[in-house]
């Protein structure tokens, strides 16, 4: 049993996939405290309704599409911060019906055995917490390898000033070889406004660097407006 804060169909709004029509299961529960997270309503285990893996597919099959997110909250990680009861299920399950699936995740914990097609693992950086919650989510570089290893990856950094790119590129020199072309800065914001006043910071670092620059597409169309 798992409990799901929402379900929705909408674009693929980050990463790779951009624009790509998905529907999204966003999971209950998550273990940090990101400053300016969008969807603190789903930091809370108890929130949404309980539902099982059975329950969970039949919500994701009254939308049409192969592309499915599991996403949260953190997806992975349980109350008690072990892998999360029925996830490995799940993906399973999906997979046999010939869905797509897109695990988005801070990488701090390693799944093995997962149906995963995309793993989307956004390190947490030293701008997005407190530091005392920063340093217990500090990212672990032996854990990003075997994600990186076991699965399809992504690694997506959220950038709020040009001196975060110091903490991603040391991020990356404690991980094996990388293609930089699967390492994705995006700018933070909540809205429009604040994303298109970023972007332009973002993808100067993107032409320094050689790394990719990722749009925040459901900000671009739908601002703050939630389930989009």
């Amino acid at each position: 049993m798992m409990r799901v804060v929402e379900a929705f169909y909408s674009l693929q709004g980050e990463g790779t996939l951009v624009g790509v029509p998905s529907v999204f299961i966003r999971l209950a529960g998550c273990p940090f405290r990101c400053r300016w997270c969008d969807t603190a309503y789903a930091w809370d285990y108890s929130a949404g309704e309980e539902l099982d893996s059975a329950g969970i597919v039949e919500r994701i099959a009254q939308w049409p599409g192969k592309f499915v997110v599991l996403t949260g909250g953190e997806p992975l990680v349980g109350e008690d911060l072990a892998v999360r009861p029925g996830l490995v299920e799940l993906t399973c399950r999906l997979k046999a019906l010939g869905k797509h699936i897109t695990i988005e995740t801070a990488g701090t914990l390693f799944v093995p055995d997962l149906a995963c097609d995309l793993i989307s693992i956004s390190p947490k950086l030293g701008n997005s917490t407190s530091p005392a919650i920063h340093q217990a989510g500090r990212c672990d570089a032996e854990v990003l390898n075997r994600l990186i290893a076991a699965y399809p990856y992504q690694l997506k950094f959220v950038i709020d000033s040009p001196w975060d790119i110091e903490e991603v590129q040391e991020v990356l020199g404690q991980l094996g070889p990388v293609d930089p072309s699967r390492v994705l800065l995006m700018p933070q914001a909540h809205t429009r406004d604040e994303l298109i006043a970023k972007s332009p910071m973002v993808a100067e670092l993107c032409r320094k660097t050689g790394f990719r620059f990722c749009d925040r597409l459901h900000i671009f169309l739908w601002s703050e407006e939630r389930g989009r």
